[in-house]
């Protein structure tokens, strides 16, 4: 999904549905912090991986769960992306199969 418009009600149906999705959080989004997860290695990229409750008068409304929020900066391209995500079971890396098996 892109980034220019959040459509909460089809995030939330998505989620209601059983499915996992990832999309691009928008700068001005509102929420606070439920659980923040400490182990980071900033190496990966990754830059945080929270817990979050929307804030937002609307948002809280439409999506009323609790999300996943994580940063990552890519060094690369120097682009910082921050994601939200309704998976907190998968993790926040992308492991190189190749770099595992040495």
């Amino acid at each position: 999904m892109d980034k220019a418009y959040i459509d909460f009600v089809a995030l939330y149906s998505m989620h209601w549905a059983g499915s996992f999705f990832v999309t691009r959080a928008k700068v001005t989004l509102n929420y606070e912090d439920v659980e923040y997860n400490y182990n980071i290695d900033e190496r990966t990229g990754l830059r945080y991986d929270k817990t979050i409750k929307l804030t937002g008068p609307k948002s809280k409304q439409l999506y009323p769960e609790i999300l996943r929020i994580v940063e990552y900066f890519d060094e690369e391209k120097d682009l910082l992306l921050v994601f939200l995500i309704n998976n907190f079971d998968a993790s926040a890396v992308f492991e190189n199969r190749k770099s595992c098996q040495s």
